[in-house]
């Protein structure tokens, strides 16, 4: 379930009429609750109510038709638990399964906090690509698998795939912007460590020889693009779906852009450009695969839920496909 609430201005007369009606004629909604005179700034009436997923993006079309986003406010927060009959009947009787509903709103707002390119998201992959470097120094999976979980470029990633299916140019260049100097920042710092670490003897001359437990960092083949396609397609599926923790943990393990990043500021720095150019088409093929494969799953969510009948407006900005 998701916790709508509306704010209706007094300046607005009849917004809140509208907005209760709105509710009342839709199954999937459920607690409604008016709270009179609450808005201090500026006064005016708050309305919340339950709905359940399938049934938000129909509710907040309704409602951006009356103009309660330009208006007043809109706010949504999704709730873990909700013990209640009431709750229960309104899932059933919302068409569809919340699990395969599209928030766009929610979706956009997720995906919009990892578009930018920001002081933690550049300080984040720098240090996975640190950690990726010294994975490859030491022939050590683990660390290389700990440099994947630690890199926060999935967010950019499904921001690139969102922005798309949206048409929307200023997000798709943010988005980016934020990968395209983030990695390059990232690489950097990690050849400048590494360079630093090779002047005082701390990477052996023979460390590119022994790299059986992480040559698949660099060596680029048919199944580097079906794990970044598979690894997409979970990613976009857990955005859509709401989950934010197991899922996503599981696609950053399984995409080696990270670690093919660190490994390309090793391998450039001792000298090996063959490896480091292997490795950023690596990184390149990783890229690619996900953007792609998070495009065509909101491709196919719309063109589905299009075919059912169901609701599944974009929010207004971008032309819709």
């Amino acid at each position: 379930m998701i916790r709508l609430r509306v704010l209706c201005p007094a300046s607005e007369p009849g917004l809140v009429d509208k907005v209760l009606d709105v509710l009342a004629q839709e199954a999937g909604a459920v607690h409604v609750v008016r709270l009179r005179g609450v808005m201090v700034d500026p006064p005016g009436d708050v309305v919340e109510a339950d709905l359940a997923r399938e049934s938000v993006d129909g509710v907040l079309e309704a409602l951006r038709g009356f103009g309660c986003g330009q208006r007043g406010g809109i706010v949504l927060e999704t709730l873990d638990t909700v013990v209640s009959d009431a709750a229960d009947r309104a899932e059933e009787a919302a068409p569809g399964e919340g699990a395969d509903a599209v928030v766009w709103d929610e979706l956009l707002a997720r995906t919009g906090q990892g578009a930018r390119l920001s002081v933690t998201f550049v300080i984040m992959l720098s240090i996975a690509c640190l950690l990726a470097a010294v994975g490859v120094v030491t022939n050590s999976p683990v660390t290389v698998v700990g440099a994947m979980v630690l890199g926060p470029e999935f967010g950019p990633l499904a921001a690139l795939a969102v922005a798309a299916v949206r048409w929307d140019g200023p997000q798709a260049r943010a988005a980016g912007v934020a990968l395209g100097a983030g990695f390059a920042i990232a690489v950097a710092v990690t050849a400048l460590a590494a360079a630093g670490a090779e002047a005082i003897a701390l990477i052996p001359e023979d460390v590119l020889t022994n790299l059986s437990g992480v040559s698949f960092i660099y060596q680029v083949g048919p199944f580097s693009l079906v794990v970044a396609l598979l690894a997409g397609v979970a990613g976009m599926v857990a955005l859509i779906a709401g989950e934010s923790t197991g899922v996503l943990v599981g696609v950053f393990i399984s995409v080696t852009t990270v670690p093919a990043a660190g490994f390309a500021a090793v391998a450039a720095v001792v000298g090996d450009w063959g490896r480091a150019l292997s490795s950023l088409l690596q990184l390149a093929v990783n890229v690619a695969g996900v953007v792609l494969a998070g495009l065509v799953v909101l491709v196919l969510v719309r063109r589905s839920r299009r075919r059912r009948g169901l609701p599944d407006s974009l929010p207004a900005g971008r032309p819709d496909r």
